[in-house]
């Protein structure tokens, strides 16, 4: 990719605009970083931001909605926080990404052009193969990624590299999915039904930077990354079983 086509992406150039992107999201406590998240989104792509707040105590419901975002309370469960969002977008290309200012919403044209021109179905961005901060990953959630990327290659013949929640999918294509996981086992249940199906799949290399506040709530505890990593094995199982249609 070229820089000058990495340009006209982020700055929203030469995306058609008969088509729109919704921004999903997903908050608990991110009050210190959620205003600039939203700040920072492309407006030229963004026709629609929705914060799916899982009952924050800190204002980052208020300060999004300053901010100029709809804002669902939607309860506890990451993946119950997508699937809201979800339901709530107006436009045909929905974006997923986190609410602590890692992400780089900034590049949102490079995960969502892709889908926007109808070339892919599903493009996400790649932590563990795009530049990243010092300490913004750690080792377990690199090696996650590639283990979830050989497990889902090993059944479907798709090698992921990540499961970074930094991503663009049809609306259409996402209801295909048919998704069930209201957990942290979104990310690897929706990557392993794209695989299934056979929808067209692209992944990206981005930057990722440390979290701009807040503490996080996997990596940010082992109890939080014992019950995430529980799920994210228990969604891969789960699929893994069901039989291919």
């Amino acid at each position: 990719m070229t820089i000058d086509r990495a340009t006209a992406a982020q700055d929203g150039v030469g995306i058609a605009e008969r088509d729109g992107v919704s921004v999903v999201i997903p908050t608990f406590n991110e009050a210190a970083c959620i205003a600039a998240v939203i700040g920072e989104l492309p407006q030229a792509i963004t026709r629609q931001v929705i914060v799916v707040d899982g009952g924050s105590t800190d204002g980052t419901q208020d300060i999004a909605a300053r901010a100029g975002a709809t804002v669902i309370d939607a309860g506890r469960g990451y993946g119950r926080a997508c699937q809201a969002g979800a339901e709530t977008a107006e436009y045909p290309v929905i974006v997923f990404l986190d609410g602590d200012g890692a992400d780089r919403g900034d590049l949102l044209g490079l995960i969502a052009e892709p889908v926007l021109a109808g070339t892919h179905d599903l493009v996400l961005a790649s932590r563990t193969r795009g530049q990243r901060d010092p300490g913004a990953m750690l080792w377990h959630q690199v090696l996650a990624g590639r283990a979830a990327g050989l497990g889902i290659g090993a059944l479907y013949g798709v090698r992921y590299s990540d499961m970074c929640a930094f991503r663009a999918i049809r609306r259409d294509a996402l209801g295909r999915l048919d998704m069930r996981e209201m957990t942290y086992g979104w990310n690897i249940e929706m990557q392993m039904k794209a695989a299934r199906l056979g929808l067209r799949i692209d992944e990206v290399p981005l930057p990722y930077r440390r979290r701009s506040g807040g503490q996080s709530k996997v990596a940010g505890s082992l109890r939080g990354t014992l019950r995430a990593g529980g799920k994210i094995v228990s969604t891969f199982v789960r699929v893994g079983l069901q039989p291919r249609r």
